[in-house]
């Protein structure tokens, strides 16, 4: 793939195939995908200066939930320059990894095979800020806080999400912190006489298992509060993993809308729930402390956060237990958000709304082919589609899928296989 030197800023009548925005890990494997396309021209721009994939939860031992299979690249082309096989090659650690005889890589070394993959890319832009989109002349019109303008016949949007705050805290003051800078913060936390975790997924219970690991070295108080009935395992099983399948989109785009907003919401557990592992690790842990008398933490579970408030250095906390319906309150010096991550359209495309499609909830109607434009195929959306793709949208290992079917739809030919059939059960009737 061809893409536009670092000399040719600012305004250009040249035309790019398209232009990638964003550039989290699915952006980042299309840029490796088409790399070696020459039919395509593309460019990608990334406001950081360099890769950075969940810095703040890079807790030693963390690792992917998928695995190194489910790299940039592999599931597209395995013969791809890009592969995480290829980086442990190169970094002369690849008999290590197969001595490990662990499928799944430490988050840390996943990203760093990120930023490898992209110091190897010649269409990447990083430091540059999209900051409006406009459609003329039958082209996307692309300008940036650099001054640069862009010409586009397509956008591939890879902005991802960005940390959620529950309304209860949106107005809060204090120094709490969503888990996504926990790292960063964590030796000021330590030092406070108590701590609350609130949120039930896999980075929750990683910061719990963390600061409980040291509760007994710093004397501080660890609360676990969660509104779901109890802490999910993540369901991994071989027939539910089918569900990350071309025949489950098939199937799950052509129901009805009603219907693909409640099973979004009934199957969080297949992409959000625990490392079953990292559950018995908790409870093992707590046992061994215990041994010596009582440990200082509490795990709550059914309850809601409804309100906080902070003063003179504590937060109070109102919450509900939703199946007993009772209301109390908890004190805490420390408050870490595990509340996940959620995604809000960029205001750089407010002048192309007219151009982008909507459900009647307001999101994104998202095709089959990953579209949202009304022609069909001029601009693609990566991830943010969990109501319409439903569990494949932010599972690592679709990425290289739907990758493969946006470079289908550019080049209106097929030039990796995109697969059509590979579950053995049977979705739709």
């Amino acid at each position: 793939m061809t893409a536009l030197p670092e000399s040719a800023n600012k305004s250009s009548s040249r035309t790019h195939d398209f232009v990638g925005i964003g550039l989290g890990p699915f952006n980042l494997g299309l840029a490796c995908l088409t790399e070696p396309v020459t039919e395509l021209d593309g460019v990608f721009l990334e406001s950081k200066p360099d890769f950075e994939w969940h810095a703040g939860m890079f807790l030693d031992g963390a690792h992917l939930q998928t695995p190194f299979m489910s790299d940039l690249v592999t599931l597209a082309d395995p013969t791809s320059p890009y592969s995480f096989l290829n980086y442990l090659k190169e970094q002369g650690r690849l008999y290590s990894f197969y001595i490990r005889e662990n499928f799944y890589p430490l988050r840390v070394e996943y990203d760093d095979y990120c930023r490898w993959a992209a110091s190897k890319l010649s269409s990447i832009r990083f430091g540059t800020t999209v900051t409006d989109v406009r459609y003329e002349d039958d082209v996307y019109v692309v300008r940036t806080d650099k001054g640069d303008i862009l010409r586009a016949r397509h956008l591939v949007l890879g902005t991802g999400t960005s940390p959620y705050v529950p309304e209860a805290c949106l107005d809060l003051d204090g120094d709490f912190i969503h888990n996504s800078r926990y790292l960063q913060n964590k030796e000021a936390l330590q030092r406070k006489e108590s701590i609350t975790l609130v949120g039930s997924g896999q980075s929750a219970a990683e910061i719990y298992y963390d600061l409980l690991s040291e509760i007994d070295v710093h004397g501080y108080r660890l609360n676990w509060v969660t509104r779901s009935p109890r802490f999910f395992p993540l369901e991994y099983t071989k027939l539910t993993l089918e569900m990350t399948s071309p025949e489950y989109i098939d199937y799950f785009r052509e129901l009805p809308e009603a219907t693909r907003y409640r099973l979004t919401a009934e199957q969080k557990g297949l992409f959000k729930g625990i490392d079953g592992d990292l559950i018995n690790e908790i409870f093992d842990l707590l046992y061994q402390k215990n041994l010596g008398g009582p440990v200082p933490t509490r795990l709550l579970t059914n309850s809601s956060l409804n309100d906080a408030t902070y003063e003179n250095g504590t937060y109070t906390l109102s919450l509900r237990q939703e199946e007993q319906e009772k209301d109390f309150e908890l004190s805490s010096q420390g408050l870490i958000l595990a509340t996940g991550y959620q995604y809000a359209e960029p205001e750089f495309l407010r002048p192309v709304r007219d151009r982008l499609r909507y459900d009647s909830r307001g999101n994104f109607d998202v095709a089959r082919n990953y579209a949202i434009d009304v022609t069909g195929r001029g601009v693609f959306l990566q991830n943010a589609g969990v109501h319409t793709h439903s569990i494949t949208s932010p599972d690592l290992g679709m990425g290289p899928y739907r990758n493969a079917y946006i470079i289908r739809e550019l080049l209106g030919t097929e030039y990796y296989p995109v697969e059509k059939a590979v579950a053995f059960q049977e979705f739709t009737v």
